[in-house]
C-alpha cells in the first residue's frame, strides 16, 4: 500500500509540476514588450504623459503588457521614429511628422485654423477629427490619439515679431512639416529644416534668427539661453500623433487591445487638463530667465495665409480641407 500511495502521490506531484511549468510557460508567451518612442526631453510633459500610459497598461494587464520608453531622441527625430513604427523597429511612436504615416493628417496643422486648445480637442473627439485619424492603417499604423504639441509662436535672436515686414527674410528653424513650411513661405520667412536635436546649436552660431516653437519645447530644450523674444501668435496648432505599429497591435490579445486603447485614452484626457498649468509655469520660467514675451495681433498675418489652403485644398481635395476648417471652427 505504502508503495502505491508514494506512486501515486510522485504521479500527482509530477502533473503538479507539468501544469505549474505550463502556466508559467504560457504566461511567459503572453507577456509583452512594447518599445516607445519619442523625441522631447525625458523632463518634459510628453515624457510624464507616456510613463502614465505604460503604468496603465502594465496595471490592465497584470503586466502581461509592458512599454520600454525612449525618450530624447534616442531612437531618431520624429521622421525616423514613424519610419521606424511603420518599419517594425519601434511599436509606438510620438511626434509631428506625420508624411509616413499619411499626408492628409496635416490638415489639423493649417493656419489658424483653431481658436484655442478647447477647439483643438472638440474637433479631434468630433466626427470629423475620428474621419481624419482614421487614415494610416493602409500604410501599417494605428492612429492612438494625439498629445497636444501646442500653438506654436515665433521666437528670435535680434527683436520681437509683431508685424509681417519684421518676419520678412528670416530665416526660421521649422520641423520638416509641409503645411509650416508652406506656411512659413505664404508669411516671407525662410524656413529651414533643421533636426530638432541640432536647434540649439543652430541658434547658438547664428545658423539661423530664429524658431516657431512650441513654448515648452522652446524652454525644455533651452533654446532661450540665445534666443531673448517670443512672439506669442498661436499661428499654428499641432499635435505630438501618437502612433503604433498596426501588425504589432493586431498581434494583441482582443484584452490587450483594449488595453492599449484605454490607457491611451485616459492620458489624453489627463494631459490636456495638464497643459494649462504647464503653459503658466513655463511662461514665467521664460521671462524668468529674461525672455521678452509680446502678444502678436494675427489680423495682417490670417490675411497672408490664403494660399496655404488654397495649396492644400488643391492636394488633399477641396471639399476635405473645407470639411476640416469648418469643423474646427465649430459649424
Amino acid at each position: 500500500m505504502t508503495s502505491n500511495r508514494n506512486s501515486r502521490t510522485t504521479i500527482a506531484a509530477t502533473l503538479l509540476g507539468a501544469l505549474a511549468a505550463s502556466l508559467l510557460s504560457g504566461s511567459a508567451l503572453a507577456a509583452e514588450t512594447l518599445r516607445l518612442a519619442h523625441a522631447s526631453s525625458s523632463q518634459s510633459l510628453i515624457q510624464d504623459a507616456v510613463v502614465m500610459f505604460a503604468d496603465k497598461l502594465s496595471a490592465a494587464t497584470g503586466g502581461d503588457v509592458t512599454v520600454q520608453i525612449f525618450p530624447d531622441a534616442q531612437l531618431g527625430d520624429e521622421g525616423p521614429i514613424a519610419e521606424g513604427v511603420g518599419g517594425g523597429s519601434i511599436d509606438i511612436g510620438l511626434g509631428g511628422v506625420a508624411d509616413p504615416i499619411d499626408p492628409k493628417l496635416n490638415v489639423v496643422t493649417l493656419p489658424f485654423l483653431f481658436s484655442d486648445a478647447t477647439a483643438a480637442h472638440a474637433f479631434l473627439d468630433g466626427p470629423v477629427g475620428q474621419k481624419v485619424f482614421a487614415t494610416g492603417a493602409d500604410n501599417g499604423f494605428l492612429m492612438l490619439g494625439a498629445l497636444d504639441s501646442g500653438f506654436r509662436q515665433f521666437a528670435t535672436t535680434s527683436k520681437a515679431i509683431a508685424t509681417p515686414a519684421d518676419i520678412a527674410g528670416m530665416k526660421l528653424r521649422t520641423p520638416p512639416n509641409p503645411v509650416i513650411l508652406a506656411t512659413m513661405k505664404a508669411l516671407g520667412a525662410l524656413p529651414q529644416s533643421i533636426p530638432f536635436g541640432e536647434v540649439y546649436t543652430a541658434l547658438q552660431s547664428n545658423v539661423v534668427d530664429g524658431v516657431e516653437p512650441e513654448i515648452r519645447d522652446f524652454y525644455d530644450q533651452k533654446w532661450y539661453e540665445s534666443t531673448k523674444y517670443l512672439s506669442v501668435s498661436n499661428y499654428i496648432w499641432t499635435p505630438n500623433y501618437w502612433f503604433m505599429n498596426k501588425d504589432r497591435f493586431d498581434a494583441l490579445t482582443e484584452e490587450q487591445q483594449a488595453a492599449v486603447k484605454t490607457a491611451a485614452t485616459e492620458t489624453i484626457a489627463w494631459y490636456r487638463t495638464a497643459l494649462d498649468g504647464a503653459y503658466a509655469k513655463v511662461t514665467a520660467e521664460l521671462e524668468a530667465n529674461g525672455v521678452a514675451v509680446n502678444t502678436v495681433d494675427t489680423g495682417p498675418f490670417r490675411a497672408m495665409v490664403d494660399p496655404v489652403y488654397e495649396q492644400f485644398g488643391a492636394e488633399w481635395g477641396t471639399d476635405f480641407v473645407a470639411e476640416v476648417r469648418a469643423a474646427a471652427s465649430g459649424s
